[in-house]
């Protein structure tokens, strides 16, 4: 194995990108963090997951990088990769970042930079750095109080390491109604031949199916795409359940890693989904994100009287600059 100190292209994803000092270890487990502008909300429903871990699926293939843990959070994301060439990693994160955030900002009617760049990453040489880094990552979910353990939060995709339905009934295709039948030759179709899961893709897949088969459909997407190389992360720990165990009793630390908490639990975007839905009458969530600035504060009275969250996390889901309301 090969340290090399490089000088390499930020792969932010933004148009004006610039030349930065960033370390990078040939084969060595690498934690990137990453998070929005203003630290605006990026995954507000199902699909905003499944189409970011289907880009990211995809993707990561093509460049010859290796997924060892993922964690998707209501406002920013954590990847544990390994490549073995700075070129591979600095492609790999140009791509499905300004991949993501092109996508997502059609989506939720956002114009100019969505994702703050850099990007953050840090090698974990060693297998202590590399142990902590994986029980950090698989504990975001815990941590902000969106689980009770990580193989519960579903968005870090731990427990698909042992079942392909780990939130779903199991899927039994003569059971199934043809649209879910439909549905399910799509996205094994689209997954063949190396392309991500568009939102309009989602919106038209699941439209026609009752809540058991989205759940399943959910399931079967991420099992399919999934390309989360579980038994690297084991092998830190001998065995699954050993992990398990691990995950249970410590978080991991990264002080190296600049990260940014708002208050104690990300548990109050749920319930702000859920009003602002009910209050506007919406099909799409994201359809509040189209409405004015002077709408925006409106909704941001009514959930700073409806929930407990901080006003930092109400102008977050809002997309209101923090700046604004200060």
């Amino acid at each position: 194995m090969t340290i090399r100190s490089i000088v390499e292209l930020e792969a932010s994803g933004t148009k004006d990108m610039k030349r930065r000092g960033r370390l990078f270890i040939s084969g060595i487990l690498n934690h990137v963090y990453q998070r929005t502008v203003d630290g605006f909300l990026i995954f507000y429903s199902i699909s905003d997951y499944l189409v970011y871990f289907t880009m990211l699926c995809t993707i990561a293939p093509k460049h010859k990088v290796r997924i060892i843990m993922a964690s998707p959070m209501p406002d920013h994301i954590h990847l544990s990769v390994i490549a073995q060439k700075a070129t591979d990693f600095s492609g790999f994160m140009c791509e499905l970042t300004s991949t993501f955030a092109r996508d997502r900002n059609d989506v939720c009617y956002h114009e100019g930079e969505f994702f703050e760049g850099p990007f953050g990453s840090v090698p974990k040489y060693g297998d202590k750095k590399a142990r902590s880094n994986i029980l950090y990552v698989g504990n975001n979910g815990p941590e902000r109080r969106l689980a009770s353990k990580a193989e519960q939060y579903r968005w870090n995709f731990l427990a698909y390491a042992t079942c392909d339905h780990p939130f779903s009934e199991p899927l039994v295709m003569r059971k199934c109604s043809w649209w879910m039948k439909k549905a399910i030759q799509e996205v094994k179709a689209c997954q063949a031949m190396g392309n991500y899961l568009s939102y309009g893709q989602l919106q038209r897949l699941f439209s026609n199916l009752q809540r058991k088969e989205k759940e399943q459909l959910t399931d079967y997407i991420i099992s399919t795409y999934n390309v989360l190389e579980y038994k690297t992360a084991i092998r830190f720990f001998d065995s699954y359940e050993d992990l398990l165990i691990a995950l249970h009793s410590n978080t991991g630390s990264e002080h190296d890693i600049n990260e940014v908490f708002v208050g104690k639990s990300d548990a109050c975007y749920a319930k702000m989904i859920s009003i602002v839905m009910k209050h506007l009458n919406l099909n799409d969530i994201h359809d509040m994100l189209k409405l004015s600035m002077d709408e925006k504060f409106e909704l941001f009275q009514l959930l700073s009287m409806k929930t407990d969250a901080l006003p930092e996390q109400i102008a977050a889901f809002l997309h209101i600059p923090i700046r604004k309301v200060e």
